[in-house]
């Protein structure tokens, strides 16, 4: 069993044209034996955004904390905390922070898809 803070998990910032102000963390995944699944967390920064993206895989997002929206579909849907999202295989998605406070989103993605 595996029980630790995700403050005391090494992030990794992404600042580019693809991502602005990102961090993110593998909470679980392949080094720990996670076979089947890896959990991330991503905190965006205030302005910040992941890239707009699709792949073959379905993942599932949760909203920790703060506020921000969701790209799907062509439009751009309001989250915040507490909102669960699940993103279909091949569904082009981005996520960005639309207020003044961190957004954190936990992410879970299966295994044998890049971890970070």
């Amino acid at each position: 069993m595996k029980i630790q803070s995700y403050k005391d998990i090494p992030g990794t910032f992404f600042d580019n044209d693809a991502a602005r102000g990102v961090t993110g963390r593998v909470l679980i995944g392949a080094k720990d034996g996670a076979h089947r699944f890896c959990m991330r967390l991503f905190e965006i920064n205030p302005g910040g955004h992941t890239p707009r993206h699709a792949h073959d895989w379905e993942h599932e997002i949760f909203v920790h904390e703060g506020r921000g929206a969701a790209f799907t579909d062509g439009r751009w849907v309001p989250i915040a905390q507490g909102d669960a999202v699940f993103i279909p295989p091949n569904e082009e998605h981005q996520f960005r922070n639309t207020s003044d406070e961190p957004l954190r989103i936990v992410c879970l993605i299966p295994a044998g898809a890049p971890e970070l």
